[in-house]
């Protein structure tokens, strides 16, 4: 099996320019290094625009103090509690909308063992996300009904 170092033709960088998933990576700053063509294509912002800018690019303005808190103890403590999960959770778009994606992390270490950033994966789960909402507003609805048929449950 060869692997992505260039010896079978394949770089690193093309396999993850044709991931499917967004791949953010942002350094100990929390300022956005590598954003690939799915990034561009979920979050709305070019890859020009999105290297070199923070994280609150795409973190909703709510959201951001409890990102902010979370990323620098990540960063400083070499982990993440959420190492191994995804995450459903709000983001932003360039042109202002709020999405629905699920997220991965894990912290990334130099040659060296020092943390050097944040990686993430997303993938766009609002209309999932939507249609679970509705589901359940609509199971809720039904269940009320039930209810005052059965004659308020008493």
């Amino acid at each position: 099996m060869n692997s992505a170092n260039g010896d079978d033709g394949i770089s690193m960088e093309t396999l993850v320019e044709q991931l499917p998933d967004a791949m953010v990576f942002a350094d100990r700053s929390g300022v956005i290094r590598i954003w690939n063509a799915a990034s561009e294509r979920i979050f709305g912002q070019p890859r020009g625009l999105a290297i070199g800018q923070r994280l609150d690019l795409i973190v909703p303005e709510r959201f951001r103090e409890a990102h902010w808190e979370g990323f620098e103890r990540a960063s400083r403590d070499g982990e993440t509690k959420y190492a191994g999960q995804s995450l459903p959770t709000r983001a932003l778009k360039g042109d202002g909308e709020h999405i629905y994606v699920e997220l991965s992390f894990a912290i990334v270490r130099d040659n060296d063992g020092e943390v050097v950033g944040a990686l993430a994966t997303a993938r766009d789960i609002t209309d999932r996300f939507e249609q679970d909402r509705s589901n359940r507003r609509r199971l809720a609805e039904l269940e009320e009904s039930l209810n005052e048929l059965q004659g308020g449950g008493t």
